[in-house]
């Protein structure tokens, strides 16, 4: 029986005005994104562009945060689409091994 490829965890944060083109190529994708998680952050830090005013006084840009949980595989192969279909998106990620999924 050939080994299970392991759950990780895909968190992405990008910018806001990009955060619908990154759900809906997720939501065309279930064959990779069993479903996700959304919620609104706060970029922080020499990598974050400020460019509104208002960022400029508050010393952080509104960003969208993504979650979702798969497969590595997957979660590689749904990293490839958005390099591909969004190659300029400025969007940080990282992946980190999932110990236990599942629902109560």
């Amino acid at each position: 029986m050939p080994a299970e490829i392991p759950d990780v965890l895909l968190t992405l944060i990008l910018p806001i005005d990009i955060a619908e083109a990154v759900e809906d190529l997720l939501l065309a994708r279930p064959d990779l994104v069993r479903g996700f998680t959304t919620s609104d952050a706060d970029g922080h830090g020499s990598v974050v562009p400020l460019v509104e005013a208002s960022e400029l006084v508050t010393g952080h840009s509104p960003r969208k945060l993504i979650r979702t949980v798969g497969n590595e595989t997957a979660m590689r192969n749904l990293m490839a689409d958005i390099r591909t279909q969004l190659p300029q998106a400025n969007i940080y990620y990282w992946l980190v091994p999932v110990i236990e999924v599942g629902k109560l």
